[in-house]
């Protein structure tokens, strides 16, 4: 077995547009952001017209629920072959090293396709590559429905590997201008520019795959996680698109028993981004619950006694610093009520992040209180806002660290849901490489 088939990556054929084609116009946001502001989408339809392009290929999910959602499946399917047919697309079988601005800085990560059989995102997977965030099956059927019969796949995975010390990109960053340019252009709607670089050369090829394969040497592993059981190592963790790879995964398993195990839907492609990259931030999302009874503070504290501690406190500054600050072994998080703020600190926390220990608390009582509802909110001043109404309670949660990323995962298995955001919604990948997953 090489180290590729080791690690579930495989070199895939990528097509993209001929020099003839306005990039501008090509490249289009992933189709799961601003679902609520079809006025986006209507300006990139206004952008592209006729012209070729993936906004033709995607069904935004702005539109999943108007009532000519089939006809605009139908219609996206047609045109990849419509492009297929035509010569429009050109192939390039190697990976794509991409640099991106977004607001964090530069974004550099790799284009490479991902073997399925490595991936299970369902709830204990102790598989290669895993998702961060519970899988919520209700949202697959729609976008399985999309790729069912598609010939082409368009990624906007973005896949996050544990890589400390920058050994895979070093060396190929040394020498990216020796190698040939794929694209280079401004995204639109003011989201940056990207550039991609193709990697073409077999020795290249296989010193990346061994670079990253050397992420498993038992030794780094444990440096990096601790004294974890290695029998199923992690070493893929989905950060963007976690619901479009479970799509994948679930076309796949339909197709497996009538096609060969080399069928191209085997594999997804994704963007490979290294958890450390600067570029990559990781933005708290905090909680606040609705019409919540007289009694629930008192539920709290029978829900984490002994093994907890509140303190009152003056202000919203002070709480969030004493949230920032835990002593080693321990967990704090923010309570806002309208009479005041208070840090709870969990002194033997069963989880490994204080949004684990307070979703389990929260979810039991949603189930047991049908008036009761929870919202997941993003920036301070909203949090508080909301908090701080009659009836409600917000809940402060620290971002979640890097380095404890990986190992949260490999301990707890899938993160809560809403425990972080990545980025801003305009630094979200775009569709510009395509692969074909039909049988030639």
């Amino acid at each position: 077995m090489t180290n590729a088939e080791k690690i579930g990556i495989k070199i895939p054929e990528i097509l993209l547009p001929g020099k003839d084609i306005d990039l501008h116009k090509w490249a289009v946001i992933a189709c799961d952001q601003f679902t609520s502001q079809p006025e986006y989408w209507e300006r990139v339809s206004a952008t592209v017209g006729n012209a070729p392009s993936t906004y033709h290929l995607i069904l935004p999910e702005a539109w999943l629920t108007k009532p000519d959602k089939t006809e605009r499946i139908k219609f996206s399917q047609a045109k990849m072959y419509e492009y297929l047919d035509s010569g429009l697309l050109e192939p390039h079988n190697g990976f794509v090293l991409v640099e991106r601005t977004v607001i964090g800085g530069i974004q550099t990560g790799l284009v490479v396709a991902l073997d399925l059989e490595t991936y299970d995102f369902n709830k204990g997977s102790q598989s290669l590559i895993r998702a961060t965030e519970g899988t919520i099956l209700d949202r697959l059927p729609p976008r399985m429905q999309v790729r069912r019969g598609a010939p082409l796949e368009l990624p906007h995975i973005l896949v996050l590997y544990d890589d400390p010390d920058f050994s895979v990109l070093t060396p190929l960053l040394e020498q990216k201008d020796a190698l040939p340019l794929a694209y280079d252009f401004d995204l639109m709607e003011d989201s940056g520019h990207i550039t991609g670089h193709f990697i073409k050369d077999p020795q290249t090829l296989d010193a990346i795959i061994d670079h990253i394969a050397g992420l498993l040497n038992p030794d780094k592993y444990q440096a990096r996680y601790g004294d974890v059981d290695q029998t199923h190592p992690l070493l893929f963790a989905v950060g963007d698109g976690n619901h479009s790879l479970a799509t994948a995964k679930s076309i796949w398993e339909e197709l497996k028993p009538t096609v060969d195990m080399d069928h191209p839907a085997r594999y997804a492609l994704v963007e490979l981004v290294n958890l450390h990259d600067p570029s990559v931030k990781f933005e708290p999302i905090h909680r606040v619950m609705f019409n919540v009874g007289e009694g629930f503070g008192y539920l709290i504290t029978k829900h984490f006694e002994p093994n907890y501690q509140i303190q009152s406190v003056n202000d919203f500054d002070t709480m969030k610093e004493l949230v920032l600050s835990p002593e080693p072994g321990k967990q704090r998080l923010g309570m806002i009520t309208d009479s005041g703020y208070r840090v709870v600190e969990l002194t033997a926390p069963k989880h490994n992040l204080a949004v684990g220990s307070i979703q389990e608390f929260l979810d039991g009582y949603l189930k047991k209180n049908s008036d009761a509802e929870i919202d997941y909110v993003h920036g301070d001043d909203v949090l508080q806002e909301l908090s701080q109404q009659p009836g409600n309670l917000g809940f402060y949660l620290p971002p979640i660290k890097k380095d404890n990323f990986f190992k949260s995962v490999i301990l707890d298995g899938s993160l809560p849901r809403k425990t972080f955001s990545m980025g801003h919604a305009r630094d979200k990948r775009f569709y510009l490489e395509a692969r074909c997953i039909i049988s030639s």
